[in-house]
């Protein structure tokens, strides 16, 4: 086995989202024991009083912060993970690059293509690696899917359906955090999860042509919390303010391929908890995926056409880096794997020094994609991507 090299990670945005990152780096050498790199978690930051130091305890990092801007000072910390709100990103990750270290950020990236495309100037001008949470393409079913689709298993794609749906803001006492803000969240669940359909329709079908779309708020006022909020808490009793952003959007689009797709994103579905997924239909068959049945497709394929009968396709080692996480088929997977994943080809890439999964080239298209939903919302027409 080649010599392997320590490299010193920190963790800015202790909520939810940086937990799992802390959880993934201190993982990656259980799953990737010969990866070239591995990560030592120097570093958790948060703003929140006692947040960082109980991240720090409880994922065992070597030092807390209560300002961000001391992680980039530190001399041990060569890459930085960045699952701020919304409104930080564009900031904190242009910071963290030109301070000289590599970028793991998540989705969306900013409030604009303009702020995607600020931090990807950053990592041209450095020079220095980065990675996009964009963790659903990592599971090891949407990458034999993907394979499946390329290799013509399906036929040529004809049209597809990608759906995001979750009750996480059914609640009409749902706390008015940070999210349901233009000013800090942006986009309302076009950034938090049309940002991941967006991604997948690439990933799966290329590039995009042209779109036309409609969004919705359904409940236009939530309370406000008392406090810092973590997740996606009640403040019941709390006083109402106004949301600004939108419950739901949907979108047609028309693939350069010649593929029709449709893209769907709800918050505020009852009755939907993570109802993630995706259909591609092609000329000679079908490929479905649901993220709560991570590891399995279901695949029509043959020359029947009619009454071509749907088989379920269990995948195991070999399809993308299950073998990585599971010995055989119809093992199960879960949401942490897929972050690790992420984290081990974020390393992989600084090892490299050259791109592995998702960036922040694939971030800036993302938001180009988002953007071109919103002017077609206020315009009613078709635009061109």
């Amino acid at each position: 086995m080649a010599e392997q090299e320590s490299l010193g990670v920190a963790v800015i945005g202790m909520g939810w989202m940086g937990a799992v990152h802390s959880r993934a780096y201190t993982r990656l050498r259980q799953h990737y024991p010969d990866s070239p790199l591995l990560p030592r978690l120097v570093a958790v930051a948060d703003d929140v009083p006692g947040r960082a130091a109980e991240g720090a305890r409880q994922y065992g990092a070597e030092k807390s912060y209560d300002d961000w801007r001391d992680v980039l000072a530190d001399p041990d910390v060569d890459a930085v993970s960045v699952t701020v709100p919304n409104f930080l990103h564009a900031e904190i990750g242009t910071a963290v690059l030109e301070s000289g270290r590599h970028l793991w950020i998540e989705k969306p990236v900013g409030l604009s293509t303009t702020d995607a495309q600020a931090v990807a100037a950053a990592a041209e001008s450095s020079g220095k690696q980065t990675a996009v949470g964009f963790n659903y393409r990592n599971a090891p079913a949407v990458q034999a899917a993907r394979e499946m689709v390329a290799d013509g298993r399906i036929g040529t794609p004809t049209h597809a359906r990608i759906r995001l749906f979750s009750d996480y803001a059914a609640h009409p006492d749902g706390a008015l955090s940070w999210r349901y803000s233009q000013a800090k969240g942006g986009n309302g669940v076009l950034g938090d999860l049309a940002s991941h359909g967006a991604d997948l329709v690439r990933f799966l079908l290329g590039d995009i042509a042209s779109l036309v779309a409609d969004t919705a708020v359904f409940i236009p006022q939530r309370p406000v919390p008392s406090g810092a909020t973590s997740g996606h808490q009640l403040a019941t009793g709390g006083e109402p303010g106004p949301v600004e952003n939108e419950d739901y959007a949907g979108a047609l689009l028309r693939m350069t391929s010649g593929a029709r797709c449709v893209l769907e994103a709800s918050r505020v579905s009852v009755g939907e908890q993570n109802s993630y997924g995706f259909e591609i239909h092609g000329t000679a068959g079908v490929v479905r995926w649901d993220y709560r049945r991570m590891g399995e497709l279901e695949l029509a394929s043959g020359d029947r056409y009619q009454d071509e009968p749907v088989s379920a396709v269990f995948v195991g080692p070999g399809a993308g880096e299950y073998g990585n996480f599971q010995p055989g088929a119809a093992n199960p997977m879960g949401y942490d794997d897929l972050k690790v994943i992420e984290a081990h080809r974020f390393l992989a890439s600084i090892a490299a020094g050259a791109p592995v999964g998702a960036t922040i080239d694939d971030a800036v298209y993302m938001a180009r994609v988002l953007d071109a939903i919103t002017e077609s919302t206020a315009t009613g027409a078709w635009v061109t991507l």
